[in-house]
Order: structure tokens, then C-alpha cells, then sequence
């Protein structure tokens, strides 16, 4: 980790892209948002150059017509106190990047060839993770979700569809929550397969705590993901966040139950604003209105399927996967991009 410097041509220099992200993050304004941050460094291509620029104006920016809004205009420079915010706010970062790595912590940057392809490619994109276990940029999967409280039929569906997703070498992501979630991770560990959990606390903690053992496995044979600093609780706000995580990360959703209120119907509506396709199965639609907005007349919306049985689910993905392998080189090509320029 290094120190903001001053080059000799006089702009300030940050050698350090990570620092810089965190930076970034830490000074934004209110028009800003942690994803409209990683998106403007997706597009720089560099956290280091955006918070040069924000320092000192003058140094150009690539694709300054298409950031969000918060940025210092050109020729409207900061005073000496807001200055020295920003090179206390990146050294900070540079001390907390070393505090992580000493304490064994995996932190990847959206810039990061390590960071998972899918979800780098949604508007949302969260600007960093911090992951346990084995990380695949290009990895498929699919998340498996549903009610906390889930019914004996429901969990019975849920653990099919699994079974059929580790016979097609899919990734089985779900948020380490009970009951669906429970069940989709427990299914794909015994059936060796491979299995993603995104936590909506930071990855640190374990929520709930009866699951310690079922995250250490999914660290051990998968692959655990925060969005959040180490030590974040969770709350209202995280569970959201980490829903937009898994659909983001997967090639589709799959609901297996849920009702009126569940925080399910939040990951059925992130991932339509996602491009990501959703698989409902028949009771939500029936169960729910806000399924039900999903299907007008019988018909339902682009991009959405409803299924009764786990032949109908498979048959469903082998759709989506068809245009998945269509897309995906084109996709990779971007990403690539991206990340070098």
C-alpha cells in the first residue's frame, strides 16, 4: 500500500488502486451511490485517476460525459481542508487493506480480473467483495430462493431443483438464510456439488448464528460473498442489497415460495432491473399480487417463466442457457475491456 504523492508534472498521484476505491466510497456525496461509483470506475478504468481528479480537476478524465453526477466540475478546485480529507480518507484505506490482509480477509475489487463477470455487468454492481472460499470470475449458477418459514412441499421442490442444477454443473447460490436457502446450500454440499452463499452481513459474522457450521462447510467446498466491510451487521438495509448480489451473480432466479410481503418479491424485481431472467413457480403467482403484475393475462412478462414442476424449471434454463452461451463471449469480451483497458 502507498501513500497519495505529488508527481513532478504537480498532479497527485495514487499508486494504490484498492485504497483509492475505498476512498472513493468513503468522500462521496449525496447524488452519489456505491454503485454509480463502481460503474464510474468500471468505465475509467482506474479508482487512482478518478480521485486524482477530484483532488485536481484538470487531469482529464476518459469518459467524464458519462459519470454520474458529485463529480468537481473542471476548474473548480477543493480548499486545502477538503484536500486533506481525501489523503487522510485514502491513507486510511491503505491502513485498512493491510489490517484485512493480515487478518486473512479476501478483498476484490470491481477492477479485479478475480471479480465475478456476471455481476460486474449489472448496473448495481456493488464496488467490492470480500470472499471466502473459491472464486470463479466466470462462474454460472443459479440462485434458489423462498420463504424463511417454507412449507414441507416447498422445501421438497427446492431440494429437487437443486439436485437437478448439480447435474448440470450450476452453481447453487442462495443467501445462507433458513429454510429455502438452508435447504438449496445443504442439498448441493451433499450432493458434491458447487454452491455460492451471498450474506448480508459482513464476512466476519454469521447470520443467523445456528448456521456457523453450514458457512464454515460452504467456505470449505464453495464459495462464501459480502458486499460489506468486515464487520457489518446486518439490517434491514443489507438483506436488499445482498438479494441484488445473487441475482446479479447468477444467470437466473428461481422462487420457490414466497408471500405478500417476503423479501423474495425485492430479488424478483432487482433482477428484472438487471436483465436477469425469473422462474416462478405456479403458487407464488397464485399466492401473491406481486407475482401476479409478473403474468397479465396468462401471458407472462418478458424475461419471466412459470413452472410447476422441476422438468418445466430444467426445461426453462436450457432456454435461458442458449442465449447465455450466445451472449456470454460478447460479455467476456466487455469485461475484458474493462478491466484493461
Amino acid at each position: 500500500m502507498y501513500k497519495a504523492v505529488m508527481h513532478m508534472t504537480g498532479e497527485y498521484v495514487f499508486p494504490d488502486e484498492d485504497a483509492a476505491l475505498l476512498a472513493l466510497l468513503r468522500i462521496k456525496n449525496t447524488e452519489q451511490t456505491w454503485a454509480s461509483i463502481a460503474g464510474d470506475v468500471l468505465l475509467e478504468k482506474s479508482a487512482s485517476r478518478l480521485l486524482a481528479h477530484t483532488l485536481d480537476p484538470s487531469i482529464p478524465l476518459q469518459e467524464v460525459e458519462l459519470y454520474s453526477p458529485g463529480y468537481i466540475q473542471e476548474g473548480l478546485f477543493l480548499d486545502e481542508d477538503s484536500q486533506r480529507e481525501i489523503e487522510r480518507e485514502y491513507d486510511k484505506a491503505c491502513s485498512d487493506l493491510r489490517k484485512w490482509a493480515d487478518q486473512g480477509l479476501d478483498f476484490v475489487s470491481i477492477l479485479s480480473d478475480r471479480y465475478p463477470q456476471q455481476l460486474a455487468s449489472v448496473h448495481d454492481a456493488p464496488p467490492f467483495l470480500f470472499a471466502s472460499g473459491i472464486l470463479y470470475p466466470q462462474d454460472r449458477g443459479v440462485s434458489v430462493v423462498g420463504s424463511r418459514q417454507c412449507t414441507p412441499a416447498a422445501a421438497a421442490f427446492a431440494r429437487d431443483v437443486t439436485h437437478m442444477l448439480v447435474a448440470q454443473n450450476l452453481s447453487v447460490i442462495a443467501g445462507l438464510a433458513e429454510g429455502i436457502d438452508a435447504v438449496a446450500h445443504r442439498t448441493a454440499l451433499d450432493d458434491g456439488g458447487r454452491t455460492v452463499a451471498c450474506i448480508g452481513t459482513g464476512i466476519n459474522l454469521v447470520y443467523p448464528p445456528s448456521h456457523r457450521d453450514l458457512q464454515n462447510e460452504i467456505e470449505q467446498k464453495g464459495l462464501v460473498l459480502s458486499q460489506f466491510y468486515p464487520d457489518t451487521e446486518p439490517t434491514k438495509q443489507t438483506f436488499p442489497l445482498r438479494n441484488a448480489v445473487m441475482s446479479g451473480y447468477g444467470i437466473a432466479s428461481i422462487i420457490v415460495e414466497a408471500s405478500e410481503y417476503s423479501g423474495t418479491r425485492s430479488q424478483a424485481r432487482q433482477a428484472q432491473e438487471q436483465g436477469r431472467p425469473i422462474i416462478l413457480h405456479e403458487s407464488v403467482v397464485e399466492g401473491t399480487q406481486w407475482a401476479k403484475k409478473y403474468v397479465q393475462n396468462g401471458v407472462p412478462a418478458p424475461g419471466v417463466f412459470v413452472v410447476r414442476t422441476v422438468q418445466d424449471v430444467e426445461e426453462c434454463l436450457e432456454r435461458i442457457l442458449s442465449v447465455y452461451e450466445r451472449d456470454i463471449d460478447a460479455l467476456m469480451q466487455q469485461m475484458e475491456g474493462m478491466s484493461h483497458g
